[in-house]
């Protein structure tokens, strides 16, 4: 049995908070796993941005609202889905997924949540495990599956280490250079390809 397990941002739907950081005109929110490797770094940056903005989690979450999956990501994971199981593994918190998951059909998610103060404000972010990729995989495999998967960005080369088949999906350039032994598509039809 195969399954297959897909990043979210990046792969089926645009990135979250380069979308936040057009809404706001907040440049230091663009920054994203393709740009900082470090999560941990990453997330409190973030969360010390939007408390000096004034950010809530359901502005955040307006901005979510918009979002639209990219185009063919849904097709494609239908067509995905018929043939393999499919888990999308995400940094990304169920606080801002589900609008997205409901998009896409309601696949299986694995990601992680926020932690709220009594204002609204996000007061600290949880991780469902440390490494969760890596672990989600890891365990897939013990159990006998043979796991394929995709990603774009730093916070997905330890999943991608760990596959059967690592590929790396439309990647900037600087990944798809420090990481030249992962194949590289650019089109849902490849990907689904190379999946298959």
């Amino acid at each position: 049995m195969i399954v297959c397990c897909l990043d979210l941002e990046g792969v089926l739907v645009p990135e979250i908070w380069i979308a936040v950081s057009k809404k706001t005109g907040i440049q230091d929110l663009r920054f994203t796993t393709r740009d900082i490797p470090d999560y941990d770094v990453l997330m409190k940056r973030r969360l010390k941005i939007l408390r000096e903005h004034n950010l809530k989690l359901k502005d955040i979450q307006n901005v979510i609202s918009g979002i639209k999956p990219l185009s063919g990501a849904k097709a494609f994971l239908d067509e995905l889905r018929q043939k393999h199981q499919v888990i999308i593994l995400s940094d990304t918190f169920e606080e801002f997924a589900n609008p997205l998951m409901r998009q896409l059909g309601w696949p299986t998610i694995f990601c992680n949540y926020l932690e709220l103060d009594q204002k609204g404000f996000i007061a600290n972010y949880h991780l469902r495990q440390k490494n969760g990729k890596q672990k989600a995989v890891e365990s897939l495999k013990k159990i006998g599956f043979e796991v394929r998967a995709a990603g774009d960005s730093y916070n997905d080369i330890t999943m991608l280490k760990t596959v059967d088949k690592g590929i790396l999906f439309n990647p900037p350039d600087n990944i798809r250079k420090e990481f030249p032994k992962f194949k590289v598509t650019k089109s849902y039809k490849d990907l689904l390809n190379a999946l298959m």
